[in-house]
């Protein structure tokens, strides 16, 4: 009988892992396999490989939908490029985010004007520490995300369809003049990735820059360049999750890839947009403090001592009830690597009270932005500079 001769798909799944690897492919279980089998299957596949759902749309659904922007016609089939998914798409198929659809050879956005989150939240929960400090962002969300993220903790929203959830009828005029009315400084676009309802993003965007209302995007960084350039038109701001510094993790974490999003940090950096970068922390994926230090020392390189890092304690949630929260002592110690990686403003989160919640001076090390959970007790920049010792602080400030 002839020997067997393993598949690329079987030297994934049996191929010699560390008994760390072991214990988080075990413990995720059969909850996980949909994600995983993506996973697994990103590994083998190029980026522009077809990967779409087949679904009718519920003709209801259309009244909020709109003619994509940046995608390509391929005769009946579409290929969407805003983000580095780049989903070709044959008749009705729906994208891997699940807001877009193939509609006799055009493709259209099942997510324009139909948000099924609305709030008004302080800008310091995105988290912006160093953007409009005290004033509150009208946050918006539409169902879908580019990734699928294990940790997620909006998933009911992030990992659903629009038809799935409840939804407001919101149209970018109504967005703005309620970020208006409500007194906001900014519109975030925020919860889920708004990179899946990029057109609705993109003109509500659009028409708040004309009515001197900021934009700040809270995203996972996974978008391509032509379409992240159009939107820098008219974005003030942004917080980047970079979830980790190994592509494997991404890949199997989040069913994402890490080189897009070192890509869109750079990019804002060219085109002159404030963000901050997020990293959660999650025991077993992302606490590897050789990483950790990678990650702070390419950012130091590559995007300068100036730009904030969060690192956030993860909690569990969605896929990984099985892990225990991220340790104190794990984000201090990740804090202390990228202080020493020269990155002058590196944050705790999701640590109610923490110290490291506050901004302190580079230079003189006094408080400059003293912060209680999202409120801030006392503001000591003035005119973007330390009220003690005069050091610039970087930032988008009143």
């Amino acid at each position: 009988m002839a020997k067997h001769k393993k598949t690329k798909v079987e030297k994934v799944l049996y191929k010699k892992i560390s008994r760390r690897e072991f214990i988080k492919k075990a413990a995720i279980g059969v909850g996980a396999v949909c994600v995983g089998a993506y996973a697994i299957s990103q590994l083998l596949k190029s980026p522009v490989e077809s990967r779409t759902f087949s679904n009718d749309a519920p003709a209801e659904l259309w009244k909020w939908s709109k003619e994509a922007y940046h995608y390509t016609s391929l005769g009946a089939n579409v290929q969407c490029n805003v983000c580095p998914n780049q989903c070709f798409l044959e008749y009705n198929a729906r994208s891997v985010c699940r807001v877009k659809v193939n509609k006799q050879g055009k493709l259209y956005t099942l997510a324009y004007g139909n948000p099924c989150a609305v709030h008004i939240d302080p800008i310091e929960k995105k988290p912006l520490y160093h953007f409009l400090p005290s004033t509150t962002a009208f946050s918006i969300a539409t169902a879908g995300c580019t990734f699928r993220c294990l940790n997620c903790q909006n998933w009911q929203i992030s990992q659903a369809k629009p038809e799935e959830t409840k939804n407001y009828d919101l149209m970018p005029e109504q967005v703005v003049e309620r970020a208006a009315s409500s007194g906001c400084k900014s519109i975030a676009y925020t919860y889920s990735e708004p990179t899946a309802f990029y057109e609705y993003m993109y003109d509500s965007s659009k028409l708040a820059r004309a009515q001197g209302i900021k934009n700040v995007w809270i995203t996972n960084g996974s978008m391509n360049k032509d379409a992240l350039l159009d939107f820098c038109q008219y974005l003030d701001g942004a917080n980047v999750d970079l979830k980790s510094f190994d592509e494997d993790i991404y890949n199997k974490l989040n069913a994402g890839r890490l080189k897009p999003i070192l890509e869109t940090l750079k990019t804002l950096k060219e085109q002159g947009v404030w963000f901050e970068i997020t990293n959660l922390i999650v025991p077993t994926w992302t606490d590897d403090y050789d990483m950790i230090k990678e990650m702070s020392e390419w950012i130091y390189k590559n995007i300068g001592p100036d730009y904030p890092v969060h690192f956030s304690r993860f909690n569990p949630m969605y896929k990984l009830t099985h892990l225990p929260p991220t340790p104190t002592t794990t984000l201090e110690k990740a804090r202390q690597i990228a202080l020493d990686a020269g990155i002058k403003h590196v944050y705790i989160g999701n640590v109610p009270m923490h110290s490291a919640n506050n901004t302190y001076c580079s230079k003189c090390g006094k408080i400059l932005i003293e912060r209680k959970g999202y409120q801030v007790k006392q503001n000591n920049i003035e005119s973007g500079a330390c009220k003690f010792c005069g050091e610039e602080v970087k930032g988008v400030w009143l």
